[in-house]
């Protein structure tokens, strides 16, 4: 990587052309993202301290400082008084449930549960493929698991994933983690998911839904579809979930 954030265009298109009209804070941002991108520095390592950061790009610190900000407000790095700042991982408890809102009504946090029902490789269905940028020739992983809430069946996931970036994903290794399944993906396959977005709809279940969900046939969903995206704005996952919510609600911030 250069030395001065001006010089350095190595990362995407999108990021290169914007990065002249950005305020200098943001192409430190920029230059950030490309190094985590690039895996100069690991799920929960620590950066380099804002004088070093700031020595490296020819920068004040208070411009590394505010770069800094938002990309832990974004939760992509989190600060540790008196130890630092690292970059976050969904080993973390602060990170690991952070693109799911379903909340219980009494507040109290459940004991989850997961149970995976399949995991099989197929070539990608034209909507998958189109969300995951993918040919409809490419494969996919297509995993179906069942989370459950103090032991009661709460979420039915169908999740979709590029075949090429997750070879080796099979039942057998899922079954022998326990661990959260972004974890999986990041320390296993080196993926880390930094955003998402969400689709939201009402849903009636099917009976197949119903019987592995215990509700009546027809009796009402909510529907999450989910599109998760690494750095450089690149989605990697398709995940469309089913929730039961007689003892939760869907909570979400907006700013």
């Amino acid at each position: 990587m250069s030395n001065h954030p001006l010089t350095d265009r190595t990362g995407s298109d999108r990021s290169a052309s914007s990065a002249a009209f950005s305020p200098l804070y943001q192409q430190i941002k920029g230059l950030l993202l490309q190094s985590l991108d690039h895996g100069e520095w690991k799920p929960g390592e620590a950066i380099p301290s804002e004088l070093e950061l700031a020595a490296r790009f020819q920068v004040s610190q208070g411009t590394v400082r505010k770069a800094i900000d938002e990309l832990a407000a974004e939760n992509l790095l989190l600060r540790r008084q008196g130890k630092g700042t690292f970059v976050a991982t969904h080993h973390e408890a602060k990170v690991r449930f952070r693109f799911l809102r379903l909340t219980p009504d009494d507040g109290k946090p459940p004991v989850s549960g997961s149970q995976i029902l399949e995991c099989r490789r197929v070539k990608a269905p034209a909507d998958i493929a189109a969300l995951l940028e993918l040919r409809t020739a490419d494969m996919v992983v297509n995993m179906r698991r069942l989370l459950s809430f103090d032991q009661i069946p709460t979420i039915l996931d169908d999740i979709w994933l590029p075949g090429t970036v997750f070879r080796g994903l099979t039942t057998e290794s899922l079954a022998r983690y326990r661990g959260p399944l972004y974890g999986l993906f990041e320390s296993e396959f080196g993926v880390s998911m930094v955003r998402a977005e969400e689709k939201i709809r009402a849903v009636a279940a099917t009976k197949d839904q119903a019987d592995l969900l215990k509700l009546g046939a027809g009796g009402p969903l909510l529907q999450v579809e989910r599109v998760s995206y690494t750095y450089g704005d690149r989605p990697m996952e398709v995940r469309r979930g089913l929730y039961v919510t007689e003892r939760f609600h869907y909570k979400n911030s907006l700013n």
